[in-house]
């Protein structure tokens, strides 16, 4: 009997104990220790594209950090193609294709430097315009605002407007690093990515 008594006064304690609420407590520390996550995107010798990944996109902003590291020098084989932009991060608009409406960050090695580009296609047409230089092995913040009728290109502390053929939040798809231009990756290149 008094086994029994002891057992009973156990399953109660048990089922007390159970009722606690520490399951949100947890959940909010788990919440707020969590960093972004760096994602590695490798452009292998010969391709173009470090992934060819569809991942659907409704925003009215693209944030981001991306780090390059020395792997981003390179010489092309056409002198002439060493001035063509590669792409890093941004999105296809409008509802179309990313040749049609898209707006991306762009970067070539040139001149001895890392160049960051602003980088549009607006109903079909491409313009591109030089935002700055980076540095190797850092990391750096990157960000398109869209607005009604425009782009609004944001690498760290530097700003830079260009049209944009629609309104309202982008409504397409992520654009993920590629090399090119003409020539494909002459050897492997690394980009890290922390996204907002």
């Amino acid at each position: 009997m008094k086994g029994r008594g002891l057992l009973s006064v156990l399953i109660g304690i048990g089922v007390l104990v159970s009722c606690l609420e520490v399951g949100p407590q947890i959940e909010e520390i788990e919440q707020s220790d969590k960093a972004p996550a760096e994602a590695h995107y490798l452009i292998a010798k010969g391709e173009h594209h470090a992934t060819l990944q569809y991942e659907p996109v409704e925003a009215a902003t693209l944030g981001f950090k991306a780090k390059f590291d020395s792997s981003a020098i390179y010489t092309s084989a056409d002198p002439h193609n060493q001035e063509d932009v590669n792409k890093l991060m941004g999105l296809a608009d409008c509802s179309t294709q990313h040749h049609t409406n898209s707006a991306r960050f762009g970067w070539r090695w040139y001149q001895g430097a890392l160049q960051i580009w602003a980088y549009c296609y607006v109903n079909g047409e491409r313009s591109s315009q030089y935002m700055g230089n980076v540095s190797l092995g850092k990391y750096h913040n990157y960000r398109i605002l869209l607005e009604d009728h425009a782009y609004v290109f944001w690498l760290d502390e530097q700003q830079l407007r260009m049209p944009r053929a629609c309104t309202g939040k982008a409504d397409g798809y992520k654009l993920f690093p590629y090399f090119g231009g003409d020539e494909p990756a002459p050897h492997d290149v690394d980009v890290w990515v922390i996204e907002e």
